[in-house]
């Protein structure tokens, strides 16, 4: 990683791992929460509805949704894929570690996902607009361009 300032990330690519192929960009969706996507999100609209998780009120429609790891039911995977199916699945996942079950449902849903990046994932900007390229293997952050 290059460009550091305080703990934000600003015109940078961060290296990780690619967990699926792809690309997808948006603006970043962040939870410090590990996340369940099995009766935690509309499968018709991409809301987060799981009552008191930070992100609820939210939708995870073309974010680059930013979370720890998933938890809960192997279901999950299929909401992932229903997600994407239905047209409202994340642009792409960032996790520090992805399980099973959201690698799954990126897989079957054709979502870029990543994890263990070399920033920290608190220091990407909420709202901000970053690349997610998987194939290239590295997050662009602040406009920076896909060679």
């Amino acid at each position: 990683m290059t460009g550091e300032t305080d703990d934000r990330v600003t015109e940078e690519a961060i290296d990780g791992r690619a967990i699926t192929d792809g690309r997808g960009e948006g603006e970043v969706l962040r939870s410090s929460e590990p996340v369940s996507f099995y009766g935690a999100v509309d499968l018709s609209t991409g809301e987060f509805i799981e009552e008191g998780h930070e992100l609820e009120g939210h939708n995870v429609a073309g974010k680059v949704l930013v979370f720890p790891r998933g938890k809960g039911s192997t279901v999950g995977s299929y909401v992932l894929y229903g997600l994407a199916k239905n047209g409202v699945a994340p642009a792409a996942i960032l996790n520090e570690e992805t399980e099973t079950i959201v690698a799954t449902g990126a897989i079957l849903g054709e979502i870029p996902c990543m994890d263990s990046l070399s920033a920290p994932l608190s220091s990407l900007p909420e709202g901000e607009r970053v690349v997610v390229d998987a194939d290239a293997e590295r997050v662009l952050v602040d406009g920076c361009e896909v060679e």
